[in-house]
């Protein structure tokens, strides 16, 4: 027969690998988990027919309103929750990766947005990345104002997604910080991590090869809990704690501390001339780092430079208001340690500084 006279059923988008009606039926899924970030804040929203776009008010009183944003990710952590096929908390990683970054200027989180990635929309998979998304929304105190789901046959293998995230805050420009004001004699507040947060996946799946080892739910003998849930313990969010600070002059700088460790980051909020010195041992490591530290193995040094170390956030605070600042961080539920301080910074130093710190 002619193949030009074959007929041939007319192709549709789902043929092609895209369920525009899953993706709806998915949508209306999620609004609840949406709905509730907004929660007390129906007034910011103005209602919007189309829904193209997410609107928002801007909040009054600020004499100088300075909109804070950014963006980030959650990197490999998300294949060690792929495999143990636990959803639920990376998009809380998400809004912490990107909110954190926000909170280190004062700024006060306003809305979120997210985007996911996947070869074939799994409704009950990615509904619980979504929720895990508004939880995270809900202890950052922000709206999860909008987002994207897109369905990437051929970009994306079956079972395997990505998430990116963008937050938005605003801070008034008196009340902002960067670091400026950093000087010599600040004490250096470090607030505890939960463990890993999202930074440094790579090499721990590159120490922890045995996924099986993963799986097992019962505790592990040297982290007193089951290996998987320590790997995926999700980042911890710092908003009451920068709320209970925002507009303390004495509160010089903050840093978030993600890729990069303690040298990578704190860094970034040091004058020319500095330097940060913190104390071995001033603060409790989780026991996760340890035991990547033996089974690597992996130099102190090289730990440091990769993992948080224990500490999520460091406030360089004017010495004569530390007490003060401690005292507001731990009323918001914080474990604060007394890390370090700042000193002036000799020739051919580095900006970053561990004392005692073994190699």
């Amino acid at each position: 027969m002619d193949p030009a006279l074959d007929p041939k059923p007319a192709l549709t988008y789902q043929a092609a690998g895209v369920d525009v009606e899953a993706g709806d039926r998915f949508v209306r899924a999620i609004s609840r988990s949406v709905r509730s970030t907004r929660e007390g804040r129906e007034n910011r929203i103005p209602p919007s027919l189309a829904d193209f776009a997410g609107l928002f008010r801007l909040p009054t009183g600020l004499k100088e309103p300075i909109l804070v944003s950014g963006t980030d990710g959650v990197g490999t952590k998300l294949l060690v929750a792929q495999r143990l096929g636990r959803h639920g908390t990376v998009g809380i990683d998400l809004v912490a990766m990107c909110v954190n970054d926000v909170l280190t200027t004062g700024a006060a989180p306003l809305f979120f947005l997210d985007y996911l990635a996947t070869g074939k929309l799994e409704a009950e998979i990615l509904a619980a990345v979504v929720e895990g998304v508004a939880e995270g929304c809900r202890r950052a105190g922000c709206v999860l104002l909008g987002g994207e789901t897109a369905e990437m046959p051929g970009v994306y293998e079956p079972g395997v997604y990505d998430l990116a995230g963008f937050a938005v805050g605003v801070v008034d420009r008196e009340e902002s910080v960067d670091g400026g004001a950093v000087r010599e004699g600040d004490v250096l507040l470090g607030l505890s991590s939960s463990g890993l947060h999202s930074n440094g996946y790579s090499l721990v799946r590159r120490i922890l090869t045995d996924p099986s080892e993963w799986e097992r739910t019962e505790p592990h003998p040297e982290l007193g809990r089951p290996l998987g849930a320590v790997l995926l313990e999700p980042t911890r969010i710092y908003a009451r704690a920068v709320a209970a600070i925002r507009g303390n002059g004495g509160v010089h700088g903050m840093a978030h501390i993600t890729g990069g460790g303690l040298p990578g980051n704190v860094c970034r909020i040091l004058p020319e001339g500095l330097q940060a010195r913190f104390e071995a041992g001033s603060w409790p490591e989780p026991p996760i780092f340890g035991l990547l530290a033996r089974r690597g193995p992996v130099a102190r040094a090289e730990m440091f430079r990769t993992f948080n170390m224990g500490l999520g956030w460091v406030v360089a605070a004017e010495a004569s208001k530390a007490q003060e600042i401690e005292d507001a961080l731990v009323r918001t539920g914080e474990a604060v340690h007394r890390a370090g301080r700042v000193v002036r910074r000799g020739a051919g130093e580095p900006p970053v500084t561990i004392a005692g710190e073994r190699e």
